[in-house]
């Protein structure tokens, strides 16, 4: 991605000056310049052979496709210490069209609405006792794109198969392979949803601008909802994952995933970028899609947040107030240990024994790198990228 904006981005700045914002200028500039000089950085001095290299620092905006391994791996640990030795499942609500489309001009206000109404939806179904009558827990992951990187926003929920009976005396685990039935689930959030964009539009929370803009009438908004409540709205439960070790492989990938990977990109010529999708329409089938780069750059802007937005969510009993005491009762009424051993950390102080990490290895004879000089960034004032690995 970093070469992509390296070679366009300036002609794409160019041709869509009026239409660019504040937070797509700085992811654009962010991505551009991660790990170069500009940035700054250190050099190393390999101990054994005497080679010495640079290593600029990373821009760590949340949207770079290099920045997000170590913010996953610290997640991810802490997931590891919570898990429960129960079943879970993986839920995805997904907005129809006709709402994503006011979702990308007021993002802020119905993502929250979006990440309010599934969880709300999953726990009352939850707790109904003519369903499974628990409290139950979730975590959320807001993506906004499809494969072929068009704008698709959703949400998926990563849900223990049970949860705490009212009195909090006992664990109700779910029924074999089911959680909750998606139809009741679709309807439910359905009117969450809708009942909320309503009440966010009577409170002067909403714009419309371009071919929406006719939105902002009262009676047009209305006729928009309606429709809205005659259609069926998405809501898809895969089937429950083999056990902690699946529901973290599958965190992993989705947790701290931007538009598109880098391993992703097949090539780049100076007017076209191509990259590999699967087509779910068509079995999955791989295939590989060429945009000219200004389309390229467009959809990829399409997916960023707006500033300070966590995108990753936790309700129920898994709710950052009181997850630890909650996971506590969990693991004691489910006579389980007390916590899922999370790996050991990877500092110098937690094995002084081991050798150096793969990355930090001499290339040439494998020997250990020492920092020998600080490499101070070249603008003339460091930009300040947004850092929020949510």
């Amino acid at each position: 991605m970093a070469d992509v904006f390296r070679r366009h981005a300036d002609a794409y700045r160019r041709a869509r000056d009026g239409h660019l914002g504040r937070v797509e200028r700085r992811v654009m500039r962010a991505i551009e310049l991660c790990r170069t000089a500009e940035l700054g950085g250190h050099t190393e001095a390999c101990l054994d052979c005497g080679l010495i290299r640079c290593a600029y620092n990373s821009c760590r905006n949340r949207h770079c496709p290099k920045c997000q391994g170590q913010a996953r791996a610290e997640w991810l640990a802490t997931r590891q210490a919570e898990l429960l030795p129960v079943p879970y499942f993986h839920v995805v609500f997904t907005l129809p069209a006709p709402v994503a489309e006011i979702a990308f001009q007021n993002k802020k206000v119905v993502y929250a609405i979006l990440f309010r109404a599934a969880a709300e939806t999953l726990r009352r179904i939850g707790a109904d006792p003519k369903h499974l009558g628990a409290e139950i827990g979730l975590v959320a992951v807001l993506h906004s794109w499809g494969q072929n990187l068009h704008y698709h926003p959703h949400v998926h929920c990563v849900v223990p198969g049970g949860g705490l009976s009212p009195d909090g005396t006992r664990w109700i685990g779910c029924r074999a392979g089911f959680f909750l039935p998606v139809r009741v689930l679709s309807r439910l959030f359905r009117r969450l949803f809708l009942d909320a964009l309503r009440a966010a539009f009577e409170a002067g929370e909403l714009g419309f601008f371009d071919e929406l803009v006719g939105l902002a009438r009262s009676a047009a908004f209305k006729d928009r909802l309606r429709a809205l409540r005659r259609i069926e709205w998405v809501v898809y439960a895969k089937r429950p994952f083999g056990g902690p070790a699946q529901v973290l492989a599958y965190l992993g990938r989705y947790t701290h995933r931007v538009a598109i990977a880098n391993s992703r990109l097949v090539e780049m010529t100076d007017t076209d970028v191509a990259f590999r999708w699967k087509d779910y329409r068509h079995g999955g089938k791989t295939k590989v899609m060429t945009l000219a780069a200004h389309e390229f750059i467009r959809r990829f802007l399409l997916h960023t947040l707006p500033d300070g937005f966590h995108r990753i969510r936790h309700f129920g009993f898994l709710a950052n107030g009181h997850r630890a005491a909650k996971l506590a009762l969990c693991r004691k009424l489910l006579d389980a240990p007390v916590a899922i051993s999370a790996p050991e950390p990877t500092n110098a102080s937690a094995d002084r024994t081991a050798g150096p990490p793969a990355w930090s290895r001499c290339p040439c004879c494998g020997g250990a790198f020492v920092v020998v000089s600080i490499l101070s960034a070249t603008l003339s004032r460091q930009p300040a990228f947004w850092n929020d690995s949510s």
